[in-house]
């Protein structure tokens, strides 16, 4: 008997062409949810978002939150970098640590999995250390253009999807869930 199609709840265009490609092989559809975005911990966030939509999809689902943590900040804005990507841009991104010698950051991908309303969460989390630096590269997928992964000389946006889709916190945390997947 064949498993369920995992329904990936994300109305974000970018995001699911990344999943589709670290995932291919992996059945899976997409629907665009809008979710409750509670306030709380990255893994906190990502465990109320996937069982919200475990119950209006009843079936597997998977959710995802992306997070930014500046070292400077104590890890904020964290997963509310969404709303300050809205508000404030690349170039407010940038003025919030201009008084920090330390431009140090983490991306944090946190993929959560429910088989089903009432089912345990399953997280898979992946994490990217780099720097925050002046915006370069193509605009249009977040906070790309101002995150430079350590070990590299290009941002996220500045990189070939092949490259980034390869070293990124997203697919870190890909990997995780495609062990988790193909063991049950």
């Amino acid at each position: 008997m064949s498993k369920p199609i995992i329904t990936f709840v994300t109305g974000n265009a970018n995001k699911l062409k990344e999943v589709q490609a670290i995932m291919e092989g992996i059945p899976m559809t997409n629907k665009a949810l809008d979710l409750e975005e509670v306030q709380g911990t990255i893994l906190e966030v990502a465990t109320v978002k996937c069982q919200e939509a475990a119950k209006i999809i009843q079936g597997p689902v998977l959710v995802e939150d992306t997070a930014l943590g500046f070292t400077a900040y104590g890890g904020l804005p964290g997963p509310y970098i969404k709303w300050f990507m809205e508000k404030i841009g690349h170039v407010g991104l940038n003025n919030m640590l201009v008084a920090y010698d330390d431009k140090s950051a983490q991306a944090i991908c946190t993929f959560a999995f429910c088989e089903g309303p009432g089912e345990e969460v399953k997280i898979f989390q992946g994490i990217q250390d780099g720097t925050i630096v002046e915006a370069r590269g193509p605009v249009g997928f977040g906070w790309d253009p101002c995150f430079l992964p350590n070990g590299f000389d290009q941002t996220y946006a500045e990189m070939p999807k092949s490259l980034k889709n390869t070293i990124s916190h997203r697919f870190k945390a890909l990997q995780l869930l495609k062990t988790f997947l193909a063991s049950r």
